[in-house]
């Protein structure tokens, strides 16, 4: 009887405890997280320079090099390359965020990730596609011949492949991985590191997006600043996270867990210094700059998961030829571009309890990334800009910059006013996914 009763009891105690015990924390969401080493085939070559030191001196017509046409095969790896993945949920809302060492990717690259999530059977999410902006990185995945030539490689269908197939294997395993989890965010100044090529203010906060299990062991970091990834230059044949990677591989070794590197207005600020030395004491003050900014973080109290889009059409695309020729001819001449560049491109922005961040298809000048975090809304204390995510679309500046001819505005071909159109609708979106709006399918006009 007595044995018997005990059992009962010990029965009892346990099912009374096991609810309890399943239940996730009050402040928690579900998260997980992965890094999955780029997969690169060897002799792809780099891509982010169009110099003469990384080309052929012929364009592999005779297919020697088995993944390279007009720029050299790759000679090894610096360091490792990778695909970094959170995954986020809350409610039924989720967020697929992944972070890759390329100088870019554009919207098919992102579309085809997405589709192989979605052939795989993931439950639909939000995903954002980060590139580090590293030009050290893979080329030959860009499905542009203008592009191909200019700076990344002709397209190469096996590079492409792989680099895909790394992302969605990061998002997969991160997926796979959730569990009750707390987030926080904090930010430091990180000053001395890069400098700006307009001669103007620099945006020198670094935030961190801080995920922590539910017992508080880190489970991802993600880190936001704004940084060309040119350290190394383009004598460098070797495959590198450039500066970006250096830091997330010290942050890695750190707190043992994926270092998601997110590239901020990036379109004028180039690093403070140059050359391997430099990269490697660049990389490690970065590192030690998200170390504290992770140490300094506030939890999130209610980490309610919430996403817009919003479509925008733009005008024709084309290259000035003024600004590129450094003024010598007539501002009305340019070079039409309609087959290179798209005429609309889509923001996404999200938030997070009182954090939020939103994507920019490209390469934002300072002064207007800025002005998105000042309009990101009262409900936001903190705010992330995704530079270069899920589309690449060249430069975007100020009208009063664009009309200073230079490399920087030579590159902006979508004209002296897209880019103010467009932080202004990155900051309004972000504002209302902030309120509690969840535009789709939502579409405005930058074509003025």
């Amino acid at each position: 009887m007595r044995r018997a009763a005990g059992l009962a009891l010990a029965v009892a105690l346990i099912l009374r405890a096991a609810p309890a015990a399943a239940q996730p924390c009050a402040d928690c969401l579900a998260a997980g997280a992965a890094r999955v080493s780029l997969g690169v085939p060897a002799g792809a070559p780099l891509a982010g320079y169009g110099s003469f030191a990384r080309r052929l001196l012929l364009p592999d017509v005779l297919g020697r090099h088995a993944h390279a046409f007009w720029f050299r095969p790759a000679e090894g790896a610096r360091d490792a390359l990778a695909a970094r993945a959170l995954v986020l949920q809350s409610g039924e809302a989720r967020l697929a965020w992944v972070t890759i060492d390329l100088v870019a990717v554009d919207r098919s690259f992102t579309a085809e990730v997405e589709r192989r999530l979605a052939a795989a059977g993931m439950r639909p999410a939000t995903l954002i596609v980060s590139a580090s902006h590293t030009h050290s990185g893979p080329g030959a995945f860009v499905d542009s011949a203008v592009l191909g030539w200019l700076a990344t490689d002709r397209l190469d269908g096996d590079v492409r492949d792989a680099l895909v197939a790394t992302a969605v294997a990061a998002v997969q395993q991160a997926d796979a991985g959730r569990q009750p989890a707390r987030v926080g965010a904090g930010s430091v100044t990180a000053s001395g590191v890069a400098t700006s090529r307009l001669g103007e203010a620099l945006d020198e906060e670094l935030a961190v997006l801080k995920v922590v299990t539910a017992a508080g062991a880190p489970l991802a970091i993600v880190w936001n600043y704004a940084i060309h990834g040119t350290a190394l230059g383009p004598r460098n044949r070797r495959l590198s996270g450039d500066v970006m990677g250096e830091a997330s591989r010290r942050l890695e070794q750190a707190l043992g867990v994926p270092a998601l590197f997110v590239n901020g207005a990036v379109g004028d600020v180039s690093p403070a210094g140059h050359g391997e030395r430099a990269t490697t004491d660049l990389g490690a003050r970065l590192a030690e700059s998200a170390r504290a900014a992770w140490a300094r973080s506030e939890p999130i109290a209610s980490p309610t998961l919430g996403a817009g889009r919003l479509d925008v059409s733009l005008p024709s695309p084309s290259l000035s030829l003024r600004n590129c020729l450094r003024g010598w001819v007539p501002a009305a001449l340019g070079l039409p571009l309609g087959s290179v560049f798209p005429r609309e491109t889509t923001l996404t922005a999200v938030a997070l309890g009182d954090v939020g961040w939103v994507t920019f298809p490209g390469e934002l000048q300072t002064r207007l990334g800025m002005g998105i975090k000042q309009r990101r809304g009262p409900r936001l204390k903190r705010t992330l800009l995704a530079g270069v995510s899920n589309d690449y679309l060249g430069y975007f500046l100020t009208a009063a910059d664009y009309g200073r001819p230079s490399y920087i505005s030579c590159s902006t071909v979508y004209g002296p006013n897209v880019g103010t159109c467009l932080a202004a609708a990155a900051g309004g979106l972000l504002g209302a996914v902030a309120g509690g709006d969840r535009p789709s399918g939502a579409r405005l006009s930058c074509d003025r």
